[in-house]
């Protein structure tokens, strides 16, 4: 079955260049140079049509710049994101609108100039995908798609709550008829019981709607809830994908071991909790090697000096670390 979505090689470097003091202080003998921060380093995906794939790892790992690029918002370093416009259900939407962003905060993310009405149906309007004259009646239908009250239409965004502004924002990501939606940390900014609704709102849409999801969350919970598929990232490299059972069941990279030991469990008995030691590097000045090493109990001075490969260990479960070399 060929992937709907294909991201090859894909890096991204963020470089704050030198200001004047530093390039004048440098022509005296001075040695400043560039910053460069690593967010995403060399990352290989597929995601299949009617997939829901999860990508965890801590603040700072590159899953939100993964889903930007992915989303078409920056623009990568290096490497491709490709989508196969094939596989589209309606061939008239221009191939830029078939992926779609939900963004993790609901306010800022919508205008707070504009009526619901017309956040819903500027995208539509401009590439001609509806007319003027059906404005209304689209944004009704659109805003009954996510659960809310077409009377609510001429509202601006400060007067919804959290959760039916993201409501909002979906309406607007569905607007134009997406085939993929890239769900950034969607549900991290509302309260729990309402994330729940948002949560059954997204799978309701997908079987509806047949989408695929990228849905990123530092929450292993909701990854495990609604995921099919889960990708592990630390430090801007994927070190573990695997399907959500055998994420679960089997986890294998030291990292993402470490995850799961301290997700919440509802489980008889007591429980030690040992957190992840250390702090997550600075993408400034990235470790050798294995970018986990310093904080890994296994490392060896192979993980010091090589970065491990990502490679298969069982049936579509992948995994980048050298102790897979020795088992």
């Amino acid at each position: 079955m060929k992937p709907i979505l294909q991201v090859q090689n894909l890096s991204k470097d963020f470089i704050k260049s030198l200001d004047l003091v530093a390039k004048g202080l440098n022509r005296i003998g001075q040695s400043y140079k560039e910053e460069v921060v690593h967010a995403v380093d060399d990352v290989n995906f597929s995601i299949f049509k009617g997939e829901i794939v999860g990508v965890v790892g801590e603040s700072g790992c590159g899953k939100s710049t993964l889903g930007r690029m992915v989303a078409g918002i920056l623009s990568p370093s290096t490497g491709s994101v490709e989508f196969d416009s094939s596989q589209a259900n309606n061939k008239e939407i221009p191939s830029a609108l078939r992926t779609q962003m939900i963004f993790q905060d609901p306010f800022s993310s919508l205008n707070p100039r504009k009526r619901v009405i017309d956040i819903v149906t500027e995208a539509p309007i401009y590439h001609k995908l509806i007319t003027p004259s059906e404005k209304r009646a689209f944004a009704t239908e659109m805003l009954q798609r996510v659960g809310l009250d077409p009377d609510t239409l001429e509202r601006y965004p400060h007067q919804f709550s959290g959760g039916q502004r993201q409501r909002v924002g979906i309406a607007r990501a569905l607007a134009v008829s997406p085939e993929f939606l890239v769900c950034d940390e969607s549900i991290a900014a509302l309260d729990v019981s309402i994330q729940a609704q948002i949560i059954n709102l997204f799978v309701d849409l997908k079987d509806t709607y047949d989408l695929t999801y990228l849905f990123i969350s530092h929450d292993i919970g909701v990854i495990e809830h609604i995921s099919d598929r889960v990708i592990v990232m630390y430090l801007g490299r994927i070190v573990e994908t695997a399907p959500i059972e055998t994420f679960v069941k089997q986890p294998n990279h030291p990292y993402t071991q470490a995850l799961l030991a301290g997700v919440p469990r509802l489980e008889v008995g007591k429980r030690q909790y040992e957190p992840i030691s250390g702090e997550i590097p600075s993408p400034l000045s990235p470790p050798t090697g294995c970018h986990f090493h310093p904080r890994c109990k296994f490392a060896t001075p192979r993980c010091k000096a090589e970065k491990p490969a990502l490679r298969e260990i069982a049936p579509a479960h992948f995994s980048a670390c050298h102790l897979n070399d020795e088992a």
